[in-house]
């Protein structure tokens, strides 16, 4: 039996970093997908193949004991054959649009797209199940995880999430185009989560004052998601930049991008962690062109994105 998924990547329009203090984040599923094939095998072995590497090991080892990005492969096969009271084997197989470890979603769309093909050699279970498996399985390189992530690779569209009251589908849905660039800087999500703390702790005012100044900004783009307003929410992104840059995630690199960026497009700024990674520009068709090709031409990898309403797929 075979069983085929593919989950979208995301990106985080807005909130990182304050999102840990309370403030909502609004994330995005972009068309740039990873999609899995599962198929139980006689050996009784769980093999794995990716870009990344392959791996062939016997079920029922430590999870700790398996290469980290691929974990979630490795600890869903074994989940599913164990409830199964299975003797065979399973083999996956990866393949990714996403580019890895840069803040664009690929290991939560691994997570929904694993979930949906390896628990789909057995049987078909619902989005919500699903969902469940794949933040499980997220748990086992991200033990914080919020679920955010993978709640938005698995239903698609536009969704804001905080502490308090989880998260919630945004029903709008424009139609803006999003330059995604890479810095090709490797960054600690861990060690850039850490040196924020340590600002807010030495500046607690100002960090008070910024979260506010953000609470208010997000409120400001929900406004104008629903009215479409493309130049609006270019606007906040600046601003939203501005406030990345108080509480020090940036660097030169990352700041000459989005100079680049902001002379065509709405507005750009980092997505995820900071400190490397992406930045991300807002365009719709009049100004996508232009703003790839004026990147491109100081030798940044960019790629044009739309937002993915589909979310999980399986066949």
């Amino acid at each position: 039996m075979k069983s085929k998924a593919s989950a979208p990547g995301k990106i985080i329009l807005f909130g990182e970093h304050f999102v840990v203090y309370g403030i909502k984040a609004i994330l995005c599923a972009i068309n740039k997908r990873v999609t899995v094939l599962a198929e139980d095998i006689p050996e009784n072995k769980i093999i794995i193949k990716s870009r990344i590497k392959d791996l062939v090991l016997s079920p029922n080892i430590p999870i700790s004991q398996v290469d980290f990005q691929l974990r979630p492969f490795y600890y869903l096969a074994d989940k599913i054959i164990k409830e199964q009271n299975e003797k065979s084997g399973m083999q996956i197989t990866v393949d990714s649009e996403i580019p890895l470890g840069v803040g664009l979603g690929s290991s939560s769309a691994c997570c929904v797209a694993g979930a949906a093909a390896i628990s789909g050699v057995f049987t078909r279970n619902s989005r919500e199940e699903i969902l469940e498996m794949a933040i499980e399985a997220e748990k086992t390189i991200f033990p914080n995880t919020s679920g955010a992530d993978c709640t938005v690779c698995t239903h698609g569209g536009i969704i804001q999430y905080d502490k308090q009251n989880g998260h919630s589908k945004i029903d709008s849905k424009p139609k803006f185009h999003l330059i995604i660039a890479n810095s090709k800087i490797e960054h600690s999500t861990k060690e850039i989560v850490s040196k924020v703390k340590l600002f807010k702790e030495e500046n607690k005012e100002k960090f008070s004052n910024i979260c506010n100044e953000e609470n208010n900004l997000i409120e400001d783009v929900l406004i104008c998601l629903n009215n479409n307003d493309f130049g609006g929410i270019g606007k906040s992104i600046i601003k939203n930049q501005e406030y990345l840059e108080k509480i020090g995630v940036s660097n030169e690199k990352l700041r000459n991008m989005i100079e680049i960026a902001n002379q065509s497009s709405f507005g750009s700024k980092l997505t995820g962690a900071g400190g490397g990674g992406c930045i991300f520009a807002l365009t719709d068709e009049s100004n996508k062109e232009i703003t790839l090709q004026q990147l491109k031409e100081n030798n940044y990898e960019c790629f044009s994105a739309m937002i993915d309403f589909k979310g999980l797929d399986t066949f």
